[in-house]
């Protein structure tokens, strides 16, 4: 095995050489010889990367990289980034689009789900390709990509489309990461949707303020201060991704007006306890994040091997309800071809004769008497 030793030298090197986002944006590991200047590669990993080659994109950002336990397997951090032999295993029902993205895809980039929102595509690409991604397909998969035509089309199509759809007020820049694109890729993106009046709001979805938070500059976040209001929604997995690196990044966007909010993914093996799910909303409380969404993890293929069942998901909420702060509390979603489902257990109960009955986070019920006139 490994000498440790090497993994601590190559992250304090790393740290001073890849201060710089783009740089560990070109420079993001891709290789097992890479991989193991970090951790103690095992066999197992050895092999599921070889037997991914020309079918799962993986790259993992150094300061990503720096989280994982060199010796641990188990790590949650690794499980998220580097590549496991089960996602080449054969799962039953699973499916590369269970959410519709493709059936809602009215343009190359414009997903057009609800009357009024829809998601714009800007890029394939991630800093970390996380294993469990609901768009695996068009992210990792080598073969696979939701874009009809090339990424690099231009995007009047998608402009002219939202244009002429005035009924649609938010507009959520999601992909891949569009902070893959550097500032100026971007600003012409965001102009032009603030040009339109009836877009009221731009969100955008990156996980970058956890896989490599120096891509937050001062100089970001002022160029969206230009464009507000501005959303960000992050999506932080477990306690151990909640640095002073991420923290920084997280409070430069809020004191740029950006509110941040995070969409955690229900793991298995990572996060599906409620003593870690209790960590993760306390620590984003903490920096001020607030926990918005907690999704079922889909079944989707080559990341069946994360999920749970439905009951872990009903189990975790419950033992933060009433026990957490309000919004601490992530609401927890089944994502289908229909939308976000709500997976919340029914707490209130109408007889037929409008009597209501509730119950309380202690299981406590209580007849409130009829609700209707």
């Amino acid at each position: 095995m490994t000498n440790v030793a090497a993994p601590v030298n190559a992250r304090r090197d790393a740290h001073r050489e890849w201060g710089d986002w783009r740089k560990q944006m070109a420079h993001r590991i891709k290789t097992v010889a890479e991989l193991r200047e970090w951790i103690n590669v095992t066999p197992a990993e050895e092999e599921a990367i070889r037997r991914i080659e020309g079918r799962y994109r993986w790259s993992i950002t150094h300061y990503y990289a720096s989280l994982m336990d060199p010796d641990d397997e188990c790590c949650p951090v690794r499980l998220q980034a580097v590549p496991n032999l089960c996602e080449i295993e054969a799962s039953h029902n699973a499916g590369i689009d269970p959410v519709g993205d493709m059936e809602y895809r009215k343009t190359n980039r414009v997903i057009h789900k609800y009357p009024d929102r829809v998601v714009l595509l800007v890029t394939e690409v991630c800093p970390v390709y996380c294993r469990h991604c609901t768009r695996k397909y068009h992210t990792t998969d080598v073969h696979g990509s939701y874009f009809g035509e090339a990424e690099a089309k231009p995007f009047d199509e998608d402009f002219a489309y939202i244009a002429a759809h005035p009924e649609i007020r938010d507009v959520l820049l999601t992909g891949g990461d569009p902070l893959a694109y550097p500032d100026d890729k971007l600003r012409p993106i965001l102009r032009s949707l603030r040009a339109m009046e009836h877009v009221q709001i731009i969100r955008i979805g990156s996980r970058f303020p956890v896989l490599l938070p120096s891509r937050i500059t001062p100089e970001f976040c002022q160029m969206l201060e230009e464009f507000h209001p501005v959303w960000l929604n992050t999506h932080f997995n477990h306690p151990k991704e909640i640095t002073p690196d991420s923290a920084a990044a997280c409070d430069r966007l809020l004191h740029h007006g950006v509110p941040v909010q995070n969409q955690s993914v229900l793991l298995r093996g990572i996060n599906d306890t409620l003593e870690t799910m209790r960590a993760l909303v306390h620590g984003l409380l903490k920096i001020r994040v607030r926990p918005y969404y907690l999704y079922h993890c889909d079944n989707v293929v080559g990341v069946s091997h994360f999920m749970t069942d439905l009951d872990t998901g009903l189990q975790i909420i419950e033992g933060l309800t009433g026990f957490t702060t309000g919004f601490g509390v992530p609401q927890y979603v089944v994502t289908t071809d229909l939308g976000k489902i709500s997976a919340a257990r029914q707490v209130l109960h109408q007889t037929g004769n409008g009597e209501v009955w509730v119950e309380n986070y202690k299981k406590e019920r209580k007849n409130v008497g009829p609700l209707l006139r």
